[in-house]
């Protein structure tokens, strides 16, 4: 399996520092700070962004190789992972992940594809990464059910 490397640097302190996250392969390189990690409208990405890009990266390839290994192949799946943010006595934590699902899967009825989201949802590596997140919700809509 492939190893896969992000790195970040921050600079300065806490609200007036800043940063930037890069991958590995170079296709990220963005810059964040506290305002775009806790403030609305700042310019920047910020982790919890990043996680919800990966969650619904993942989630959408796992649920296409579920379709196709059932023998219902999808046309396209395309997935919005909305990140909340919570605060408890430690500090900012990830309270809850809203996935939105809609897939194009000729063939399939929509009582098989909710379960074959369901199983997506488990067993992405990514959801299981995030198996610590209070609440992991999913609504998966099948296009023309």
């Amino acid at each position: 399996m492939a190893n896969n490397t992000g790195t970040a640097v921050w600079e300065g302190g806490l609200k007036s520092g800043k940063g930037t996250i890069a991958t590995q392969s170079g296709t990220l390189d963005a810059r964040f700070s506290f305002g775009s990690r806790f403030e609305e409208g700042a310019s920047g990405t910020n982790p919890e962004e990043l996680i919800g890009a990966a969650h619904a990266g993942c989630f959408s390839m796992f649920l296409s190789a579920l379709l196709e290994g059932a023998g219902t192949p999808a046309t396209s799946v395309k997935t919005v992972a909305k990140i909340t943010l919570g605060k408890d006595d430690t500090g900012p934590f990830i309270s809850k992940i809203a996935l939105t699902c809609e897939a194009d899967v000729p063939g399939i009825s929509n009582d098989d594809f909710q379960q074959q989201a369901q199983k997506a949802k488990e067993g992405c590596p990514i959801s299981r990464a995030l198996a610590s997140v209070p609440e992991i919700t999913l609504q998966a809509t099948l296009k023309g059910a």
